[in-house]
């Protein structure tokens, strides 16, 4: 039995990958981190694997695991310590109009749970209902969360100073 299960924790892991790292990644925003944070909810994921295969909705389930673990890292106070002499430059962006950079740049500005809510909502088109499930927390935190985070993009967008060196 254990071997059955082990297979198909493998098929689905393989199977997943990639998009798990994207989410990760547009969560932290660091190709090393999302890495990281994909392999420890995946390590979670097949100690938990018995009882969650059996889940009508498994993505769903996964996708909250890692959203609850970057969440859970963000409040370590390890999470704000950087190693090194000096902060390693942020790559310039490949053309003038591509505005993804700057985007970006403000989204990892943001406070995780801001963030991780203007994720879900707009690049992984969940609704409301969907992401308060997702996060433990109500509907009006979602869209209190969503506007506040919303604001602060658009004032780090609109800045003088240039949000890609920070």
């Amino acid at each position: 039995m254990r071997a059955e299960w082990e297979r198909e924790y493998v098929d689905y892991a393989m199977a997943g990958m990639e998009r798990l790292k994207r989410l990760a990644y547009t969560l932290c925003g660091d190709v090393h981190h999302a890495s990281d944070l994909v392999q420890g909810t995946l390590v979670r994921l097949y100690e938990r694997w018995p009882r969650v295969r059996g889940v009508e909705h498994v993505d769903a389930y996964v996708h909250k695991m890692l959203l609850r673990q970057f969440l859970a890292e963000r409040r370590r106070p390890w999470s704000r310590i950087r190693l090194g002499a000096t902060v390693p430059e942020t790559p310039a962006p490949e053309r003038a109009d591509d505005d993804r950079p700057i985007l970006v740049a403000a989204l990892r500005r943001l406070p995780p749970r801001q963030r991780a809510v203007l994720v879900l909502r707009f690049l992984y088109d969940l609704p409301v209902g969907e992401v308060a499930a997702m996060l433990g927390c109500g509907e009006g935190t979602v869209k209190s969360q969503t506007s506040r985070g919303l604001a602060t993009m658009r004032r780090l967008m609109d800045a003088d100073q240039p949000i890609l060196r920070s």
